[in-house]
């Protein structure tokens, strides 16, 4: 059996667009990950849609890559008793 593990890059590259993912990358002091949607990607870099903003990693960087389920629904507002 020689079944082969995907990259994180290879991963990526055959990602299809909307797949939430998690990417770790290398950042100056460390390593940070990006959570949210793929939105793109290309020879260089992708790009991820967080809650917050879209962040271009390059692919240089990424080190780990995975699929991860949807976000759970968000719970309503409590109300005061």
């Amino acid at each position: 059996m020689n079944s082969q593990i995907p990259t994180p890059r290879q991963f990526l590259e055959g990602a299809s667009l909307g797949t939430r993912v998690v990417v770790r990358y290398r950042i100056s002091d460390g390593l940070t990950d990006a959570l949210g949607d793929l939105v793109a990607i290309s020879d260089t870099d992708c790009t991820v849609r967080t809650r917050r903003a879209d962040v271009v990693i390059p692919l240089t960087l990424v080190v780990a890559a995975k699929p991860v389920p949807p976000a759970p629904a968000r719970r309503a507002p409590r109300t005061a008793p």
